[in-house]
């Protein structure tokens, strides 16, 4: 009778326990379909890990919990979710040993934590005390430690047995990759952003040394003093109005500023000559295009396409400039671009042998040339400009001191000429 009641309490004992064991492995089924569509879905990771704590308590019968992410410089565990406990900081922290990181990486699994082994894996050096923590599962991910699961009371107070650690094993192989691949962003993003600061720390070294070169190059006469500046600095707001990127509008900037460096192989006294070159002065002059390039191409400069810039900024579309007589498709936008800026300063500026054109007769005269001379949407971003500095723009004026003695209005009219030109020609239809 005894033995046949013993057998009968065992019978329901092993049926309980493998009660227990289905309900839990449902919950762990449950809980990683729960994380395949966290994992897989962007959002913010701030809501991946509150949907990864859940997903991992509810698996493991947890009350309380806390999903914390490792950084190793300084080794400290910071706090990316947490749920149940009744007093726990955000962001809570705590400062890791060597010690404590060695004994969380070198675990196999999920640890039962108590009075003797919290301060093996735990400091109690940071904003909350280990002993909340009932349970620690180590988050690794190619053999490196990414993070923690710590685990606070279950309901009744009741013990993590076997089948609570193995589903929180195998649900934390999972979480230990989305907090790696997280881990993995934020590191990327943090080097791009670096990178992007020194890129333009490092423009700002050349523009400030490229300057020194513009006015170096402009000293030879009175006349031209500062035109490779406002050049350099017309070229990358046309090139802003055009919207090209900030490094396309740099890169401008400094072609425009080097455009004339050949010039410091030209006699000074043709700077000052009253009247027209004769064709031998001339072809000294034009010279400084492919002399200019010849130094430039020497220089590693951030942006490739400076030299060709240089040698080419007197090149027209009808193929009527200097020196290799190309035309209007054979040439890169960022030479249409500073061959317009130079020939707008050149115009605007006094010469020994005429005075300045006026901003207006200026504009009108280039609009006149284009398409022959100009690229059609070229001419158009330096009118954009030019146009803010008529409304009084609140911008920096592209033309500093320079009187602007047109009107908007008039700008607009130019404009719509030039438009009209542009889709006449059908070489420029789209």
């Amino acid at each position: 009778m005894l033995r046949s009641f013993c057998s009968a309490v065992s019978r329901t004992s092993s049926v309980a326990i493998q009660t227990n064991n289905l309900r839990r492995l449902l919950h762990t089924v449950e809980a990683l379909s729960e994380l395949g569509p966290a994992l897989a879905v962007e959002r913010d990771f701030s809501e991946t890990s509150r949907l990864l704590l859940s997903a991992i308590m509810e698996a493991a019968g947890a009350r309380e919990g806390a999903l914390f992410l490792f950084s190793d410089k300084p080794a400290i565990l910071t706090s990316a979710a947490s749920q149940g406990f009744a007093l726990m900081p955000d962001p809570a922290f705590i400062p890791l040993l060597p010690k404590h990181v060695h004994a969380i990486t070198a675990a196999r699994g999920p640890i039962v934590l108590n009075s003797s082994t919290y301060s093996i894996f735990l400091s109690s050096n940071g904003n909350v005390a280990p002993e909340l923590f009932k349970c620690l599962a180590p988050l690794k991910a190619v053999g490196r430690l990414a993070g923690v699961v710590a685990l606070g009371r279950r309901p009744g107070d009741a013990l993590y047995e076997d089948s609570e650690l193995d589903a929180l094993d195998l649900l934390c192989s999972y979480v230990a990759l989305a907090v790696h691949n997280h881990a993995l962003t934020q590191t990327i993003a943090q080097r791009v952003s670096e990178n992007l600061r020194l890129m333009a720390s490092l423009h700002g070294f050349y523009d400030n040394a490229l300057e020194a070169f513009a006015t170096a190059i402009d000293v030879k006469h009175v006349n031209i003093h500062g035109h490779s500046l406002r050049v350099g600095r017309y070229a990358s707001a046309i090139g802003e109005a055009m919207g090209m990127q900030p490094s396309e509008v740099a890169a401008l900037r400094s072609a425009g500023y080097l455009h004339d460096i050949g010039k410091v192989a030209v006699d000074r006294r043709l700077f000052g000559k009253p009247g027209a070159l004769d064709p031998e002065e001339f072809r000294e002059m034009a010279d400084h295009t492919t002399v200019g390039h010849q130094i430039v191409s020497s220089v590693q400069f951030p942006w490739p396409k400076i030299p060709e810039t240089v040698r080419w900024h007197h090149e027209r579309s009808d193929g009527s400039g200097y020196p290799d007589r190309l035309a209007q498709d054979e040439l890169p936008m960022a030479v249409r671009i500073v061959g317009l800026a130079d020939s707008f300063d050149a115009m605007t500026s006094a010469r020994p042998y005429r005075a300045p054109l006026s901003v207006g007769s200026a504009l009108s005269d280039l609009v006149r040339m284009t398409p022959q001379k100009f690229d059609p949407n070229v001419v158009q971003g330096l009118l954009i400009q030019v146009r803010r500095d008529a409304v009084g723009s609140s911008r920096t004026p592209l033309l500093d001191a320079m009187p602007v003695n047109i009107s908007a209005s008039d700008i607009d009219q130019l404009a719509a000429t030039l438009q009209h030109k542009a889709t006449r020609n059908k070489a420029y239809l789209t």
